[in-house]
């Protein structure tokens, strides 16, 4: 089967002649947006200013739309400057110059009764539809898109989650890593010391004194400086890590409150640790989050349902939601079909399935 991204369908501005421009005003100080800002969706959304109907090329949820060099910049509130022509309006159908395109992207039409069984995606969906369409898709985002990942740190707790990544690394399925310092710990540990929080990564069993294994991996980590001095100094040859320093696949550690250490490319400021991931999800066309709950959530609101190309072609992104607990995969069901499809599954078999069905 050939992947086909769906093609976008621009808005109809023929029945918005009269619309009036959109209304700008000046933020009062830093980091404050005037009294009635215009909040973003996940959503293509347009503007009218100057004359014509002109679309964010980036955005973000529930950030602000400044009009800035001829055309919108999307900003975080922490971002503006006093003086930034922010966009006022709390309206989407062009009534007060902005236009929100929920439905650009058309589904498969089908047929759908009014009352019907099983409509949700729970424990007893059945996802093989979704593995063959994942399988189609990463194909074709291993030379036409991003694929940035979103992992907590289940997958270095069992060997062969970690092989299968890491060869889905090798593979050129995994454009970037978002993560906190527990994945790259234990992973890390894992290939230091063939245990993850002190436990064989094979057999689960425990090991003596384990539970100092993941702080002496940390501390032999701080010794030799860096992630990269770490794995030569101490001839480290396989792991998620290892695989990303091996294949100059960027990787992002944002820190927490609990951190042990942490590992030195840890942020421990959380701004800088969401600006750094952002960085990575601004021209990413798939992101797969799994067995992480916060990190999904944190990603999933800085991920719009569109990018736009260089050569101005408006495309979907993609966005998957795998862990096995409902809530977390549900948990951003209200973001749309099209930005948020949910498997639920153990993390660790779907990464192994995954690496089987793209045959690696």
């Amino acid at each position: 089967m050939s992947f086909q991204l769906r093609g976008y369908t621009p808005p109809d501005f023929s029945d918005l002649k009269t619309a009036p421009e959109a209304v700008l005003q000046r933020a009062p100080k830093d980091g404050v947006a005037p009294a009635g800002f215009h909040a973003m969706s996940i959503f293509p959304e347009y503007f009218h200013i100057a004359g014509q109907w002109r679309l964010a090329k980036e955005s973000r949820m529930d950030c602000v739309a400044v009009w800035e060099d001829g055309q919108i910049a999307v900003r975080e509130f922490r971002r503006l400057k006093a003086g930034d022509l922010v966009v006022l309006g709390r309206t989407e159908r062009g009534e007060e110059g902005i236009f929100v395109h929920g439905t650009g992207f058309h589904e498969p039409g089908q047929h759908q009764d009014l009352f019907a069984f099983r409509q949700g995606r729970s424990r007893e969906t059945a996802f093989s539809r979704d593995y063959d369409e994942l399988y189609e898709l990463l194909r074709y985002e291993k030379d036409h898109g991003k694929i940035v990942w979103v992992m907590g740190p289940a997958f270095s707790f069992d060997s062969d989650a970690r092989s299968a990544f890491a060869k889905l690394i090798a593979g050129g399925y995994v454009h970037a890593v978002l993560a906190g310092n527990a994945l790259a710990t234990h992973d890390l540990e894992a290939a230091y010391l063939n245990t993850a929080l002190g436990q064989n990564i094979y057999t689960q069993q425990s090991q003596p004194n384990g539970h100092y294994n993941h702080l002496d991996t940390i501390n032999a980590v701080r010794y030799h400086g860096s992630v990269a001095a770490f794995l030569r100094g101490e001839h480290i040859d396989n792991g998620i890590i290892h695989a990303c320093e091996t294949h100059q696949v960027p990787y992002v550690l944002a820190g927490s409150i609990r951190d042990d250490g942490p590992l030195p490319p840890v942020y421990g400021d959380v701004y800088q640790a969401q600006d750094a991931m952002r960085d990575q999800v601004r021209d990413a066309t798939t992101v797969i989050c799994m067995a992480t709950t916060l990190h999904t959530i944190a990603t999933g609101n800085m991920t719009p349902s569109y990018r736009v190309l260089p050569d101005g072609t408006v495309r979907q992104v993609y966005f998957y939601c795998v862990d096995i607990s409902e809530f977390t995969v549900n948990k951003l069901s209200d973001r749309g079909s099209l930005s948020a499809k949910g498997i639920v599954t153990n993390a660790q078999d779907f990464i192994v399935n995954l690496r089987k069905g793209l045959g690696l």
